[in-house]
Protein backbone atom coordinates (compact mmCIF):
# COMPACT_ATOMS: atom_id res chain seq x y z
CA UNK A 1 0.00 0.00 0.00
CA UNK A 2 1.45 3.35 -1.03
CA UNK A 3 0.18 6.88 -0.76
CA UNK A 4 0.96 10.54 -1.11
CA UNK A 5 1.25 13.09 1.65
CA UNK A 6 -2.13 14.35 2.79
CA UNK A 7 -2.51 18.01 3.65
CA UNK A 8 -5.00 19.66 5.94
CA UNK A 9 -5.59 22.77 7.97
CA UNK A 10 -4.73 21.18 11.31
CA UNK A 11 -2.01 22.82 13.36
CA UNK A 12 1.15 20.80 13.85
CA UNK A 13 0.99 20.11 17.57
CA UNK A 14 -0.81 20.12 20.85
CA UNK A 15 -4.15 18.73 19.70
CA UNK A 16 -3.91 14.92 19.70
CA UNK A 17 -5.73 13.00 22.41
CA UNK A 18 -3.68 9.83 21.76
CA UNK A 19 0.04 9.87 20.99
CA UNK A 20 2.04 6.69 20.38
CA UNK A 21 5.82 6.91 20.83
CA UNK A 22 7.86 4.05 19.35
CA UNK A 23 11.37 3.66 18.01
CA UNK A 24 10.06 3.32 14.44
CA UNK A 25 7.28 4.98 12.51
CA UNK A 26 4.62 2.61 11.10
CA UNK A 27 5.62 3.57 7.53
CA UNK A 28 8.74 3.79 5.43
CA UNK A 29 8.82 7.13 3.65
CA UNK A 30 10.92 9.11 1.18
CA UNK A 31 10.94 12.83 0.47
CA UNK A 32 10.25 13.94 -3.10
CA UNK A 33 12.13 16.77 -4.81
CA UNK A 34 9.11 19.05 -4.27
CA UNK A 35 9.25 18.39 -0.51
CA UNK A 36 6.24 16.06 -0.47
CA UNK A 37 6.29 12.54 0.93
CA UNK A 38 5.83 9.10 -0.60
CA UNK A 39 5.15 6.44 2.01
CA UNK A 40 4.59 2.73 2.28
CA UNK A 41 3.20 0.97 5.31
CA UNK A 42 5.80 -1.15 7.09
CA UNK A 43 4.73 -4.55 8.43
CA UNK A 44 4.55 -5.22 12.13
CA UNK A 45 2.25 -6.39 14.87
CA UNK A 46 2.34 -3.05 16.68
CA UNK A 47 1.05 -1.23 13.59
CA UNK A 48 -1.77 -3.76 13.20
CA UNK A 49 -2.71 -3.44 16.86
CA UNK A 50 -2.75 0.31 17.08
CA UNK A 51 -3.89 1.47 13.65
CA UNK A 52 -7.67 1.14 14.36
CA UNK A 53 -7.27 2.85 17.75
CA UNK A 54 -5.17 5.62 16.23
CA UNK A 55 -7.62 6.24 13.40
CA UNK A 56 -10.58 6.33 15.77
CA UNK A 57 -8.81 8.74 18.11
CA UNK A 58 -7.29 10.81 15.30
CA UNK A 59 -3.95 10.11 16.95
CA UNK A 60 -0.30 10.97 16.34
CA UNK A 61 2.61 8.52 16.08
CA UNK A 62 6.14 9.67 16.98
CA UNK A 63 9.04 7.59 15.65
CA UNK A 64 12.26 7.36 13.69
CA UNK A 65 12.13 6.89 9.92
CA UNK A 66 14.71 4.07 9.97
CA UNK A 67 17.23 6.01 7.83
CA UNK A 68 20.00 8.36 9.00
CA UNK A 69 19.58 12.14 8.74
CA UNK A 70 16.10 11.94 7.16
CA UNK A 71 14.26 15.02 8.42
CA UNK A 72 10.69 16.04 7.61
CA UNK A 73 7.82 17.90 9.15
CA UNK A 74 4.90 15.86 10.56
CA UNK A 75 2.61 14.49 7.83
CA UNK A 76 -0.60 12.49 7.55
CA UNK A 77 -0.83 8.88 6.35
CA UNK A 78 -3.47 6.19 6.92
CA UNK A 79 -5.53 8.67 8.95
CA UNK A 80 -2.68 9.09 11.44
CA UNK A 81 -0.41 12.04 12.11
CA UNK A 82 3.16 10.79 11.70
CA UNK A 83 5.90 12.73 13.45
CA UNK A 84 9.42 11.82 12.28
CA UNK A 85 12.30 11.98 14.75
CA UNK A 86 15.64 12.53 13.01
CA UNK A 87 18.68 10.48 14.02
CA UNK A 88 22.21 11.01 12.75
CA UNK A 89 24.40 8.11 11.70
CA UNK A 90 26.43 8.52 14.91
CA UNK A 91 23.24 8.40 17.01
CA UNK A 92 22.07 5.26 15.22
CA UNK A 93 25.40 3.63 16.04
CA UNK A 94 25.41 4.71 19.69
CA UNK A 95 21.74 4.92 20.75
CA UNK A 96 20.30 2.10 18.60
CA UNK A 97 23.02 -0.38 17.63
CA UNK A 98 25.03 0.42 20.74
CA UNK A 99 23.07 1.05 23.93
CA UNK A 100 19.74 -0.43 22.84
CA UNK A 101 21.00 -3.55 21.10
CA UNK A 102 24.46 -4.22 22.53
CA UNK A 103 23.78 -3.12 26.13
CA UNK A 104 20.08 -3.44 26.99
CA UNK A 105 19.06 -6.30 24.67
CA UNK A 106 21.58 -8.87 26.00
CA UNK A 107 21.14 -7.68 29.61
CA UNK A 108 17.36 -8.00 29.42
CA UNK A 109 17.63 -11.45 27.81
CA UNK A 110 19.41 -13.07 30.76
CA UNK A 111 22.90 -12.20 29.43
CA UNK A 112 22.72 -14.87 26.71
CA UNK A 113 25.42 -12.66 25.20
CA UNK A 114 27.63 -10.32 27.26
CA UNK A 115 26.35 -6.72 27.47
CA UNK A 116 28.72 -3.87 26.63
CA UNK A 117 28.70 -0.70 28.75
CA UNK A 118 29.91 2.55 27.18
CA UNK A 119 29.28 5.99 28.63
CA UNK A 120 29.12 7.53 25.14
CA UNK A 121 26.32 5.12 24.24
CA UNK A 122 24.41 6.08 27.38
CA UNK A 123 24.82 9.78 26.61
CA UNK A 124 23.40 9.22 23.12
CA UNK A 125 20.52 7.15 24.54
CA UNK A 126 19.63 9.96 26.93
CA UNK A 127 19.79 12.65 24.21
CA UNK A 128 17.68 10.66 21.76
CA UNK A 129 15.08 9.80 24.42
CA UNK A 130 14.77 13.52 25.18
CA UNK A 131 14.18 14.22 21.49
CA UNK A 132 11.37 11.65 21.38
CA UNK A 133 9.86 13.09 24.57
CA UNK A 134 9.97 16.64 23.19
CA UNK A 135 8.27 15.55 19.97
CA UNK A 136 5.51 13.73 21.88
CA UNK A 137 4.94 16.67 24.23
CA UNK A 138 4.52 18.98 21.24
CA UNK A 139 1.77 16.78 19.75
CA UNK A 140 -0.23 15.87 22.87
CA UNK A 141 -3.38 17.78 23.74
CA UNK A 142 -4.17 18.81 27.32
CA UNK A 143 -4.80 15.63 29.34
CA UNK A 144 -3.91 13.35 26.39
CA UNK A 145 -2.95 9.69 26.60
CA UNK A 146 0.64 8.99 25.54
CA UNK A 147 1.65 5.35 25.01
CA UNK A 148 5.42 4.78 24.92
CA UNK A 149 6.79 1.50 23.58
CA UNK A 150 9.80 -0.65 24.34
CA UNK A 151 13.31 -0.73 25.68
CA UNK A 152 14.76 1.90 23.35
CA UNK A 153 12.67 4.61 25.05
CA UNK A 154 12.70 3.85 28.78
CA UNK A 155 13.61 7.41 29.78
CA UNK A 156 10.76 9.00 27.83
CA UNK A 157 7.99 8.59 30.47
CA UNK A 158 9.78 10.71 33.10
CA UNK A 159 10.97 13.24 30.52
CA UNK A 160 7.36 13.61 29.41
CA UNK A 161 6.10 13.80 32.99
CA UNK A 162 8.57 16.61 33.75
CA UNK A 163 7.33 18.65 30.79
CA UNK A 164 3.65 17.71 30.83
CA UNK A 165 2.32 16.57 34.22
CA UNK A 166 -1.19 16.79 32.74
CA UNK A 167 -0.63 13.73 30.53
CA UNK A 168 -1.74 10.17 31.19
CA UNK A 169 1.34 8.10 30.31
CA UNK A 170 1.59 4.38 29.59
CA UNK A 171 4.67 2.31 28.79
CA UNK A 172 4.78 -1.19 27.31
CA UNK A 173 7.93 -3.33 27.46
CA UNK A 174 7.89 -5.76 24.53
CA UNK A 175 10.93 -7.73 25.75
CA UNK A 176 11.63 -9.42 29.11
CA UNK A 177 12.50 -7.34 32.16
CA UNK A 178 15.45 -9.01 33.89
CA UNK A 179 15.82 -10.17 37.50
CA UNK A 180 17.24 -7.43 39.70
CA UNK A 181 20.46 -9.45 40.19
CA UNK A 182 21.15 -8.98 36.47
CA UNK A 183 19.59 -5.54 36.07
CA UNK A 184 21.76 -4.00 38.77
CA UNK A 185 24.84 -4.65 36.59
CA UNK A 186 23.71 -1.68 34.51
CA UNK A 187 25.67 1.43 35.56
CA UNK A 188 22.59 3.60 34.85
CA UNK A 189 20.07 1.32 36.59
CA UNK A 190 18.57 4.02 38.80
CA UNK A 191 18.06 6.39 35.87
CA UNK A 192 16.23 3.67 33.91
CA UNK A 193 13.94 2.88 36.86
CA UNK A 194 13.21 6.58 37.41
CA UNK A 195 12.54 6.98 33.70
CA UNK A 196 10.00 4.16 33.66
CA UNK A 197 8.30 5.42 36.84
CA UNK A 198 7.31 8.55 34.94
CA UNK A 199 4.49 6.40 33.53
CA UNK A 200 1.14 5.79 35.22
CA UNK A 201 0.88 2.24 33.86
CA UNK A 202 3.76 -0.10 33.00
CA UNK A 203 2.84 -3.12 30.88
CA UNK A 204 4.94 -6.28 30.61
CA UNK A 205 4.57 -9.55 28.69
CA UNK A 206 4.56 -11.83 31.75
CA UNK A 207 3.66 -11.51 35.39
CA UNK A 208 7.26 -12.45 36.19
CA UNK A 209 8.56 -9.42 34.28
CA UNK A 210 6.27 -7.08 36.23
CA UNK A 211 7.47 -8.70 39.47
CA UNK A 212 11.10 -8.26 38.40
CA UNK A 213 10.45 -4.55 37.87
CA UNK A 214 8.79 -4.14 41.28
CA UNK A 215 11.72 -5.93 42.95
CA UNK A 216 14.14 -3.59 41.16
CA UNK A 217 12.17 -0.60 42.49
CA UNK A 218 12.39 -1.98 46.02
CA UNK A 219 16.11 -2.66 45.74
CA UNK A 220 17.17 0.52 43.97
CA UNK A 221 14.79 3.23 45.25
CA UNK A 222 13.11 4.38 48.46
CA UNK A 223 9.60 4.38 47.00
CA UNK A 224 6.86 2.43 48.75
CA UNK A 225 5.53 -0.64 46.93
CA UNK A 226 2.43 -2.67 47.68
CA UNK A 227 1.82 -5.56 45.32
CA UNK A 228 1.93 -4.18 41.77
CA UNK A 229 1.64 -0.53 42.91
CA UNK A 230 4.52 1.91 43.41
CA UNK A 231 3.67 5.08 45.34
CA UNK A 232 5.73 8.06 44.23
CA UNK A 233 6.53 11.00 46.49
CA UNK A 234 5.24 14.51 45.85
CA UNK A 235 7.23 17.74 46.11
CA UNK A 236 6.77 17.80 49.89
CA UNK A 237 8.02 14.23 50.29
CA UNK A 238 4.54 12.85 50.99
CA UNK A 239 2.67 10.16 49.04
CA UNK A 240 1.93 11.23 45.48
CA UNK A 241 0.66 9.48 42.40
CA UNK A 242 0.55 5.69 41.95
CA UNK A 243 2.33 3.69 39.25
CA UNK A 244 0.95 0.28 38.37
CA UNK A 245 3.06 -2.56 36.87
CA UNK A 246 1.11 -5.46 35.35
CA UNK A 247 1.18 -8.15 32.65
CA UNK A 248 -0.56 -7.45 29.33
CA UNK A 249 0.55 -10.30 27.02
CA UNK A 250 0.67 -9.08 23.42
CA UNK A 251 -0.88 -11.08 20.60
CA UNK A 252 -1.43 -11.06 16.82
CA UNK A 253 -4.17 -10.27 14.33
CA UNK A 254 -5.42 -13.86 14.65
CA UNK A 255 -8.38 -13.52 12.31
CA UNK A 256 -6.19 -12.16 9.51
CA UNK A 257 -3.82 -15.12 9.70
CA UNK A 258 -6.69 -17.56 9.97
CA UNK A 259 -8.40 -16.13 6.89
CA UNK A 260 -5.14 -15.94 4.96
CA UNK A 261 -4.38 -19.62 5.60
CA UNK A 262 -7.87 -20.61 4.39
CA UNK A 263 -7.43 -19.04 0.93
CA UNK A 264 -7.04 -21.49 -2.00
CA UNK A 265 -3.84 -19.73 -3.09
CA UNK A 266 -2.10 -20.22 0.27
CA UNK A 267 -3.29 -23.81 0.59
CA UNK A 268 -2.04 -24.60 -2.92
CA UNK A 269 1.30 -22.97 -2.09
CA UNK A 270 1.58 -25.12 1.08
CA UNK A 271 1.21 -28.29 -1.02
CA UNK A 272 3.76 -26.94 -3.49
CA UNK A 273 6.25 -26.32 -0.66
CA UNK A 274 5.92 -29.91 0.56
CA UNK A 275 6.40 -31.19 -3.00
CA UNK A 276 9.50 -29.00 -3.43
CA UNK A 277 10.90 -30.52 -0.23
CA UNK A 278 10.48 -34.03 -1.68
CA UNK A 279 7.18 -34.85 0.07
CA UNK A 280 8.76 -35.99 3.37
CA UNK A 281 6.57 -37.55 6.05
CA UNK A 282 7.46 -34.81 8.54
CA UNK A 283 8.28 -31.18 7.78
CA UNK A 284 9.71 -29.24 10.72
CA UNK A 285 9.87 -25.47 10.66
CA UNK A 286 11.78 -22.78 12.52
CA UNK A 287 11.02 -19.09 11.88
CA UNK A 288 13.12 -16.52 13.70
CA UNK A 289 15.01 -13.30 13.42
CA UNK A 290 18.67 -14.31 13.29
CA UNK A 291 19.22 -13.53 16.96
CA UNK A 292 21.23 -15.31 19.63
CA UNK A 293 18.22 -15.32 21.97
CA UNK A 294 16.19 -17.56 19.64
CA UNK A 295 18.02 -20.84 20.33
CA UNK A 296 18.60 -21.55 16.62
CA UNK A 297 21.93 -23.28 17.27
CA UNK A 298 20.41 -25.49 19.99
CA UNK A 299 17.60 -26.52 17.61
CA UNK A 300 19.94 -27.34 14.73
CA UNK A 301 22.34 -29.22 17.02
CA UNK A 302 19.49 -31.35 18.40
CA UNK A 303 18.19 -32.09 14.91
CA UNK A 304 21.66 -33.05 13.68
CA UNK A 305 22.12 -35.44 16.60
CA UNK A 306 18.76 -37.07 15.87
CA UNK A 307 19.95 -37.76 12.34
CA UNK A 308 23.22 -39.10 13.69
CA UNK A 309 21.40 -41.33 16.20
CA UNK A 310 19.15 -42.70 13.47
CA UNK A 311 15.99 -41.56 15.26
CA UNK A 312 15.21 -39.38 12.24
CA UNK A 313 16.39 -39.70 8.62
CA UNK A 314 16.54 -37.30 5.69
CA UNK A 315 14.20 -39.35 3.50
CA UNK A 316 11.27 -39.09 5.91
CA UNK A 317 11.94 -35.74 7.62
CA UNK A 318 13.40 -32.34 6.89
CA UNK A 319 13.95 -29.07 8.75
CA UNK A 320 13.19 -25.71 7.15
CA UNK A 321 14.87 -22.85 9.00
CA UNK A 322 13.84 -19.31 8.07
CA UNK A 323 16.28 -16.84 9.63
CA UNK A 324 15.39 -13.21 8.89
CA UNK A 325 18.38 -10.84 8.73
CA UNK A 326 18.77 -8.85 11.93
CA UNK A 327 21.10 -6.12 13.25
CA UNK A 328 23.81 -7.02 10.79
CA UNK A 329 26.05 -4.17 11.97
CA UNK A 330 26.31 -5.66 15.49
CA UNK A 331 29.29 -8.02 15.92
CA UNK A 332 27.45 -10.69 17.93
CA UNK A 333 24.92 -11.09 15.12
CA UNK A 334 27.61 -11.42 12.47
CA UNK A 335 29.26 -14.16 14.51
CA UNK A 336 25.93 -15.94 14.98
CA UNK A 337 25.20 -15.96 11.26
CA UNK A 338 28.60 -17.45 10.48
CA UNK A 339 28.21 -20.11 13.19
CA UNK A 340 24.71 -21.13 12.05
CA UNK A 341 25.73 -21.33 8.38
CA UNK A 342 28.75 -23.50 9.22
CA UNK A 343 26.58 -25.80 11.37
CA UNK A 344 23.95 -26.16 8.64
CA UNK A 345 26.61 -26.84 6.04
CA UNK A 346 28.21 -29.52 8.22
CA UNK A 347 24.91 -31.35 8.84
CA UNK A 348 23.86 -31.15 5.18
CA UNK A 349 27.28 -32.37 4.10
CA UNK A 350 27.18 -35.34 6.45
CA UNK A 351 23.54 -36.43 6.16
CA UNK A 352 22.14 -34.91 2.97
CA UNK A 353 21.37 -37.07 -0.06
CA UNK A 354 20.54 -36.29 -3.68
CA UNK A 355 17.06 -34.83 -3.63
CA UNK A 356 16.96 -34.79 0.18
CA UNK A 357 18.59 -31.97 2.14
CA UNK A 358 18.66 -32.40 5.90
CA UNK A 359 18.15 -28.66 6.51
CA UNK A 360 16.79 -26.00 4.17
CA UNK A 361 18.26 -22.76 5.48
CA UNK A 362 16.66 -19.53 4.22
CA UNK A 363 18.28 -16.24 5.22
CA UNK A 364 15.39 -14.05 4.03
CA UNK A 365 12.25 -12.33 5.15
CA UNK A 366 8.96 -13.40 3.56
CA UNK A 367 5.53 -11.76 3.09
CA UNK A 368 2.58 -12.95 5.21
CA UNK A 369 1.15 -15.09 2.39
CA UNK A 370 4.33 -17.15 2.14
CA UNK A 371 4.60 -17.42 5.91
CA UNK A 372 1.02 -18.70 6.14
CA UNK A 373 1.83 -21.33 3.48
CA UNK A 374 4.95 -22.39 5.38
CA UNK A 375 2.95 -22.73 8.59
CA UNK A 376 0.38 -24.89 6.78
CA UNK A 377 3.10 -27.03 5.25
CA UNK A 378 4.85 -27.67 8.60
CA UNK A 379 3.93 -30.66 10.74
CA UNK A 380 6.03 -29.41 13.65
CA UNK A 381 6.76 -25.79 14.57
CA UNK A 382 10.01 -25.47 16.54
CA UNK A 383 10.24 -22.45 18.88
CA UNK A 384 13.33 -22.96 21.04
CA UNK A 385 14.06 -19.43 22.32
CA UNK A 386 16.53 -19.14 25.19
CA UNK A 387 14.58 -16.06 26.33
CA UNK A 388 11.68 -14.33 24.61
CA UNK A 389 9.26 -11.65 25.72
CA UNK A 390 6.39 -13.37 23.92
CA UNK A 391 7.19 -15.01 20.53
CA UNK A 392 4.44 -14.17 18.11
CA UNK A 393 5.56 -16.78 15.56
CA UNK A 394 4.12 -19.45 17.86
CA UNK A 395 0.75 -17.68 17.79
CA UNK A 396 0.89 -17.17 14.01
CA UNK A 397 1.42 -20.91 13.52
CA UNK A 398 -1.63 -21.69 15.66
CA UNK A 399 -3.79 -19.09 13.91
CA UNK A 400 -2.88 -20.55 10.51
CA UNK A 401 -3.87 -24.12 11.50
CA UNK A 402 -7.64 -24.12 11.02
CA UNK A 403 -7.19 -27.78 9.98
CA UNK A 404 -6.41 -28.45 13.67
CA UNK A 405 -3.29 -30.37 12.72
CA UNK A 406 0.36 -29.70 13.46
CA UNK A 407 2.35 -29.63 16.69
CA UNK A 408 3.79 -26.57 18.43
CA UNK A 409 7.04 -27.33 20.25
CA UNK A 410 7.62 -24.33 22.50
CA UNK A 411 10.41 -23.18 24.79
CA UNK A 412 9.31 -22.70 28.38
CA UNK A 413 11.38 -19.48 28.40
CA UNK A 414 8.91 -17.63 26.14
CA UNK A 415 6.03 -15.48 27.26
CA UNK A 416 3.86 -17.60 24.96
CA UNK A 417 4.53 -20.64 27.17
CA UNK A 418 2.81 -18.90 30.09
CA UNK A 419 -0.25 -18.24 27.96
CA UNK A 420 -0.58 -21.33 25.78
CA UNK A 421 0.27 -24.27 28.07
CA UNK A 422 -0.77 -27.09 28.14
CA UNK A 423 -1.37 -27.09 24.37
CA UNK A 424 2.28 -27.04 23.19
CA UNK A 425 5.03 -29.57 23.81
CA UNK A 426 7.14 -27.54 26.25
CA UNK A 427 10.93 -27.82 26.20
CA UNK A 428 14.03 -26.50 27.93
CA UNK A 429 16.26 -25.71 24.91
CA UNK A 430 19.41 -25.94 27.04
CA UNK A 431 18.61 -29.63 27.63
CA UNK A 432 19.66 -31.04 24.25
CA UNK A 433 18.66 -34.63 25.14
CA UNK A 434 15.26 -33.45 26.36
CA UNK A 435 14.88 -31.32 23.24
CA UNK A 436 15.66 -34.32 21.04
CA UNK A 437 13.05 -36.44 22.82
CA UNK A 438 10.47 -33.67 22.44
CA UNK A 439 11.18 -33.31 18.70
CA UNK A 440 10.65 -37.06 18.21
CA UNK A 441 7.47 -36.92 20.32
CA UNK A 442 6.14 -34.08 18.17
CA UNK A 443 7.11 -35.77 14.91
CA UNK A 444 5.30 -38.99 15.85
CA UNK A 445 2.27 -37.51 17.63
CA UNK A 446 -1.06 -39.18 16.90
CA UNK A 447 -3.41 -37.00 14.76
CA UNK A 448 -6.12 -37.20 17.44
CA UNK A 449 -3.68 -35.86 20.05
CA UNK A 450 -2.60 -33.14 17.61
CA UNK A 451 -6.23 -32.10 17.14
CA UNK A 452 -6.92 -32.05 20.88
CA UNK A 453 -3.91 -29.82 21.55
CA UNK A 454 -4.47 -27.55 18.55
CA UNK A 455 -8.11 -26.94 19.41
CA UNK A 456 -7.06 -25.75 22.85
CA UNK A 457 -4.35 -23.54 21.37
CA UNK A 458 -6.69 -22.03 18.79
CA UNK A 459 -9.36 -21.16 21.34
CA UNK A 460 -6.79 -19.11 23.23
CA UNK A 461 -5.10 -17.45 20.24
CA UNK A 462 -8.29 -16.64 18.33
CA UNK A 463 -9.95 -15.13 21.40
CA UNK A 464 -7.04 -13.16 22.84
CA UNK A 465 -6.01 -11.22 19.75
CA UNK A 466 -4.00 -8.04 19.34
CA UNK A 467 -7.07 -5.77 19.40
CA UNK A 468 -8.03 -7.21 22.78
CA UNK A 469 -4.48 -6.51 24.00
CA UNK A 470 -4.49 -2.83 23.02
CA UNK A 471 -8.06 -2.31 24.29
CA UNK A 472 -7.12 -3.92 27.60
CA UNK A 473 -4.03 -1.78 28.15
CA UNK A 474 -5.65 1.50 27.14
CA UNK A 475 -8.76 0.65 29.16
CA UNK A 476 -6.73 0.21 32.34
CA UNK A 477 -4.62 3.30 31.64
CA UNK A 478 -7.56 5.62 31.02
CA UNK A 479 -9.41 4.31 34.11
CA UNK A 480 -6.51 5.07 36.45
CA UNK A 481 -6.95 8.08 38.76
CA UNK A 482 -4.86 11.05 37.71
CA UNK A 483 -3.77 11.97 41.21
CA UNK A 484 -3.91 10.48 44.68
CA UNK A 485 -4.99 12.62 47.59
CA UNK A 486 -2.31 13.60 50.07
CA UNK A 487 -2.30 11.62 53.30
Amino acid sequence: MTGKEQTGDRSVGGEYDLVVVANRLPVDFSVRSDGGVDWQRSPGGLVTALEPVMQQADGAWVGWSGAPDLAHEPFDADEMRLVPVTLSQAEIERYYEGFSNDTLWPLYHDVVATPTYHRQWWDAYRRVNQRFADAAAAQAAEGAVVWVHDYQLQLVPKMLRDQRPDLRIGFFDHIPFPPVELFQQLPWRRQIIEGLLGADLLGFQRGGDASNFIRAVRRLTDYTTRGPIVTMTDEDGGPGRHVRAAAFPISIDSTRFDELARTPEVQARAKEIRADLGDPEVVMLGVDRLDYTKGIRHRIKAYGELLQDGRLDVESSTLVQVASPSRENVGAYQELREHVEVLVGHINGEFGELGHSAIHYLHHSYPPEEMAALYLAADVMLVTSLRDGMNLVAKEYVAARSDEQGVLLLSEFTGAADELAPGPVLVNPHDIDGLKDAIVQAAKMDPKEQRRRMRRLRRKVMNDDVAKWSDSFLGVLTAMPRRTSHV
